[in-house]
């Protein structure tokens, strides 16, 4: 069952997420994502039966594709490469004629999709377009915290700052920099601290203090 974070109780979790899987990973609710997944918590009050989920590979919209189809009945594409275009064009019209929800998960707007079929070009340029933009600090500080917690490994909140402070902003670093930790605190013998994090993750080319000095000129 996913992990809420400490943000998610600001924003209070706006789909249902006793419909996750057990093997799921925490969901965390911060500023990049808490407008779409509102959207997303009320179908029946789309204007039109169809959405698109917009977001940077590991921001977590798969996960939330999952529990939207679990929760709402509705059909989600996790990809327009996924499925041929045909398959597409009935998947829009069915939610179109059936009243079931349509979500289809992507990097970017319809705008952007190499689409040949002008008819279902046109059906999608009609559909609204959520977006999962990139992660503020205490969005990353709850994703590490939350990781690490799924994992039984205790990781303070001086060692979450220290990363974030010095780390490139990104989903995928985010999840690069968990993964990394995780691996070198079990080969090691150590526990996380802001040393074995500075020592690695410096080391892996995933934080660099330049970044600290950047944020303290631009302050």
């Amino acid at each position: 069952m996913p992990r809420a974070s400490a943000s998610a109780a600001q924003y209070a979790l706006p789909l249902d997420w006793s419909a996750a899987g057990d093997n799921d990973p925490p969901l965390v609710v911060g500023a990049c994502n808490a407008d779409a997944l509102r959207y997303l918590a009320q179908p029946s009050g789309w204007p039109v039966r169809k959405t698109i989920l917009a977001g940077p590979p590991r921001s977590g919209r798969s996960l939330i594709g999952r529990v939207f189809a679990r929760s709402s009945g509705g059909r989600v594409i996790d990809g327009p490469a996924s499925v041929t275009e045909e398959a597409m064009f009935h998947a829009w019209n069915a939610a179109q004629d059936g009243g079931f929800p349509l979500l289809i998960i992507a990097d970017s707007g319809p705008a952007e999709w190499a689409i040949s079929l002008p008819d279902l070009r046109s059906r999608l340029a009609t559909m609204p377009v959520l977006h999962i933009g990139e992660p503020d600090d205490g969005y990353a500080r709850d994703y590490i915290e939350a990781q690490f917690a799924q994992r039984g490994l205790a990781v303070g909140t001086d060692v979450a700052d220290f990363i974030v402070r010095r780390m490139h902003r990104s989903h995928a670093t985010l999840e690069r920099i968990v993964t990394t930790l995780d691996a070198a605190s079990l080969a090691q013998g150590r526990p996380i601290g802001k040393r074995l994090a500075g020592d690695v993750l410096r080391a892996a080319g995933l934080i660099s203090d330049d970044l600290v000095d950047q944020a303290g000129a631009s302050a």
